[in-house]
């Protein structure tokens, strides 16, 4: 005699996660939210408050106190050779999320380059809604196959972005230097909108692509080609309530030396403000550190590329330049640069 179980059949998926981040009446967000099937985890601290100075500058906006944090790991502190991990987020009107990493997302080696492991984050984000997302670096172990996409939607065209892509050469301290087969990462925001008879029209803001293989289409093996850097990594930045991070980082570019200045002579040593005696420390940290960056407008965005010798050289440029400029700490508390430390 066959047996029924009494409880439904489960309809998740493995790999698949959600978060729902919800706005509670009158003004209080809350984590509608959490699930995650294996070999995905997510684990939600208690939520922070909003700091205090920013409630004070903000005492006539409605805007809430409480912000939540997902951290995104996986069983057995990796992703193994065939995994495929898809994540779904949905942040609504005037709610705050911060994603982090419990260290770097590792990928261990696949037996077949064709058994590609697979990562897909897909975002949602209301008006008003805001999401920091500073992960610690993916960091492909040698002879690994690896894909992952992140695709943000702006309802309405709106909401705001801190969201960082980057990636290591592997593990140094073994001696592996790009030994991967392939690694693929795709970043994408669209803004979605309704016409008239209340469907969905999506349009493509930005998309931002690394490509890289063992081999591509020259003979050159792939460490070869990397001109001696160990990490590449990308900053996309848009939104109101980040346009001052994306004005500092377009003004420090814009402050930079250029390839071609000269020195004309003048000996006398000028007196510099607090701000450029920090930067020209931090430009001779950079310099030390190997560590070569831009930054460039592209359509209501401000895209940071960045790349240098080692990873520290890379975390300690993110860490200086978003706590120089405070508005990612007074908006979202420490937490949200704890993979940078």
């Amino acid at each position: 005699m066959s047996y029924k179980s009494p409880f439904s059949t489960s309809s998740s998926k493995p790999g698949h996660g959600s978060i729902v981040v919800a706005l509670l009446p009158p003004n209080t967000p809350v984590l509608r939210e959490v699930s995650y099937q294996y070999p995905l985890k997510l684990v939600a601290p208690d939520p922070l408050a909003l700091p205090s100075d920013e409630k004070t500058e903000n005492a006539t906006d409605p805007s809430p106190s409480l912000i939540h944090t997902v951290f995104l790991l996986t069983y057995g502190g990796g992703i193994v050779a065939g995994d495929v991990i898809n994540l779904s987020v949905s942040l609504e009107s005037k709610t705050r999320l911060i994603l982090l990493t419990q260290g770097s997302t590792k990928i261990f080696k696949t037996p077949d380059p064709n058994l590609v492991s697979r990562q897909c984050m897909n975002v949602s984000l209301a008006a008003h809604s805001a999401l920091v997302y500073l992960p610690d670096p993916v960091q492909p172990f040698a002879h690994t196959a690896f894909s992952q996409s992140q695709i943000y939607k702006l309802n309405e065209g709106e909401g705001n972005l801190c969201v960082c892509d980057w990636v290591t050469s592997g593990r140094s301290a073994r001696g592996e230097n790009w030994d991967i087969h392939e690694y693929k990462s795709r970043n994408e925001v669209w803004t979605v909108t309704s016409d008239e008879k209340g469907a969905a029209k999506k349009r493509l803001l930005l998309r931002d692509n690394l490509l890289l293989d063992k081999n591509g289409h020259t003979n050159m093996q792939l460490s070869d080609r990397m001109d001696g850097f160990s990490v590449f990594g990308t900053l996309i930045i848009r939104g109101a309530v980040f346009s001052s991070l994306a004005q500092f980082f377009m003004d420090e570019f814009e402050a930079l030396p250029r390839i071609g200045g000269r020195d004309w002579g003048d000996s006398a040593q000028q007196k510099l403000s607090p701000q450029e005696e920090r930067r020209a420390k931090r430009q001779q940290q950079e310099k030390k550190d190997g560590l070569v960056w831009s930054a460039a407008n592209v359509r209501g965005f401000v895209l940071v590329k960045f790349a240098s010798k080692e990873v520290e050289g890379s975390r300690n440029f993110l860490k200086d330049m978003i706590k120089e400029e405070g508005s990612v700490l007074r908006n979202f508390g420490e937490r949200a640069v704890l993979c940078l430390k």
